[in-house]
């Protein structure tokens, strides 16, 4: 095994990087989309349980049901591949994002308004910082979630580790066959616990000492 990596380290650390760009990547617009669906949410308390209702179902829908829905659309590669992992990715974060900015006092929006706060100026200034931890959190489980799913785009020919899984799954009963699995499967584990320790620095340094927990 370790001179199965030493031979193809190089290989092995352009799919880990760009497994990470993948899943970072999707993860960003995932964030931006469920906020945005979020506010609308809070706006239009009617849309929660169709929020709601989308969250649940999406999680249901296999991955590789997604993926083969998407191959007339969006073709084999990359485009797939950020796209299925977006759809998955955006589920958990626009649930957490609801919760978090419904939970915000009316009392401090009140205030916020009293103080000649637009409504975007109390939305960036005031929930949204309030809201974020519980955001933050549907982001951690967005991004474990998303490393998976990224690992099955490779089927349709998507970047990053998932690429040794499928070769190696391709090679059953070949002699590099196991060594091809385990790199990839151990490799998503490693960048995953990276990332989410990233996350978890980042999410220290973007949230007000008042609110951490």
């Amino acid at each position: 095994m370790w001179d199965f990596i030493v031979d193809r380290k190089e290989q092995i650390l352009i799919n880990a990087l760009n497994h990470a760009y993948l899943v970072i990547l999707c993860v960003i617009l995932a964030t931006f989309i469920a906020l945005a669906l979020a506010v609308l949410v809070t706006r239009m308390p009617k849309l929660e349980p169709v929020a709601n209702a989308v969250s649940a179902i999406g999680l249901t829908i296999p991955s590789f049901a997604l993926v083969g829905l998407l191959l007339p659309v969006t073709g084999l590669g990359d485009g797939t591949a950020l796209a299925a992992v977006t759809f998955y990715a955006v589920l958990p974060i626009l649930r957490n994002a609801v919760v978090g900015l419904q939970g915000v006092d009316a009392n401090l929006l009140e205030s916020a308004r009293g103080m000649g706060m637009s409504n975007v100026a109390s939305l960036l200034r005031v929930r949204i910082p309030l809201a974020w931890p519980v955001i933050l959190a549907g982001i951690r489980i967005s991004l474990q979630m998303s490393m998976g799913i990224a690992a099955i785009a490779a089927y349709v020919l998507g970047p990053g580790l998932g690429v040794s899984i499928f070769t190696g799954l391709a090679q059953i009963g070949g002699k590099n066959a196991v060594s091809y699995a385990a790199v990839g499967t151990v490799g998503i584990v490693i960048v995953a616990l990276l990332l989410d320790a990233l996350l978890l620095l980042a999410g220290r340094l973007t949230t007000s000492k008042g609110i951490r927990v």
